[in-house]
């Protein structure tokens, strides 16, 4: 019999020795993969020697597979731009989403406060007017709508309050407009609670005029109501007016006044003239800037006056874009009202309103 030599040439290896062979270099080179991988990441996905971010492994997947679609592990610290990758073909999880940044991706500017100032009353005295004129300086950030916290929400909290707010800058003012805290009782004492520095923003306009404006409101949402005389006066030919209806009860701004006067000296209160409002809005507007204490930006380049509703409507200087005015409900055609109920009424209102004078040191004539 014939031996082999080795170093020798000799004749070709047996077929069984072949696969042997191979199966032998096949699973060292599969050992040497499973412990480099299992080295790099554990089970879990987090990397026990270098702190790298965790690699994902299905149980399932075969040898074979892993050979063919193993991958190395992620880089370190992910960023919100590029999300780690899905383990598995599921569907991709949604990008995280952070409190401070916008529907654009970058950054929100600015920290929801609590509001330095309030436009506080009265209904129907031209409060939106300030609000949409004073939305235009750029220190100043007004809420749209009126939350009513003061008087409706209190119960909610103040955390719930600031949520509402826009965001502004440490320079920026944050303001909100809720017309009936005036003649809310609770007011004065909550918002001192909030803030004993809180400015105060009172647009007042003549009690009679603004009554009428107010049954107007009432009357094109509720055309069933009685007359205005019918809810003016529990007895006309007597003179006896009807102090429990709203509309009559607002307009008596001397009472009112006595309760903000007990938290809030008058420095902290402006009063802004409703008719003046109408006739020099750029004067009105310039003294409510100096009461905030910021620059006169809103001047009388700002307004176009509208004929057609009889208001100030806002523009932008050397614009050639349409002037923007108030809503459809604002500068309504009042109701034709009897003239003696308008003289009576006067009358009712007269010492109401020297009083007012006297406690604001200011005279709205109207009389």
């Amino acid at each position: 019999m014939a031996y082999r030599v080795l170093g020798r040439a000799g004749p070709p290896q047996p077929r069984r020795a072949r696969r042997l062979l191979f199966a032998f270099t096949l699973s060292l080179s599969c050992t040497y993969l499973c412990y480099s991988f299992l080295c790099c990441c554990d089970g879990l996905g987090q990397s026990r020697l270098l702190g790298a971010p965790r690699c994902l492994r299905s149980p399932s997947v075969s040898g074979q597979k892993l050979l063919a679609k193993s991958r190395p592990c992620d880089p370190p610290g992910p960023t919100p731009s590029e999300p780690s990758a899905p383990s598995a073909p599921a569907a991709a999880a949604p990008a995280p989403r952070f409190s401070g940044s916008n529907h654009s991706g970058s950054p929100k500017v600015g920290t929801k406060r609590l509001p330095q100032a309030l436009i506080v009353g009265v209904k129907k005295g031209g409060t939106r007017a300030v609000l949409e004129f004073i939305r235009v300086h750029p220190d100043v950030r007004a809420l749209g709508t009126e939350p009513h916290f003061f008087d409706r929400n209190y119960g909610r909290g103040l955390d719930w309050y600031r949520s509402l707010m826009p965001r502004t800058l440490e320079t920026q003012i944050t303001l909100e407009k809720t017309p009936s805290y005036f003649v809310t009782q609770e007011a004065p004492r909550r918002i001192f609670n909030m803030s004993r520095d809180t400015k105060l923003i009172v647009v007042v306009r003549n009690p009679v005029t603004r009554a009428i404006s107010d049954y107007t409101q009432t009357l094109s949402k509720k055309p069933d109501i009685p007359t205005f005389e019918g809810l003016s006066f529990r007895n006309r030919s007597l003179g006896l007016v009807d102090v429990s209806w709203n509309a009559i009860r607002i307009g008596m701004y001397a009472l009112h006044l006595e309760s903000w006067l007990r938290y809030f000296p008058l420095a902290q209160i402006h009063f802004v003239s409703g008719e003046r409002l109408i006739t020099d809005p750029a004067g009105e507007m310039g003294r409510i800037q100096d009461f905030l204490g910021i620059k006169r930006f809103i001047t009388d380049k700002h307004f176009y006056f509208n004929k057609t509703k009889g208001f100030p409507c806002l523009k932008k200087p050397e614009s050639t874009l349409l002037p923007r005015c108030l809503g459809k409900s604002k500068g309504r055609t009042h109701v034709q009202i009897d003239p003696e109920v308008i003289d009576q009424l006067r009358e009712f209102y007269r010492p109401y309103n020297i009083k007012f004078y006297e406690t604001v040191g200011q005279d709205f004539r109207w009389e």
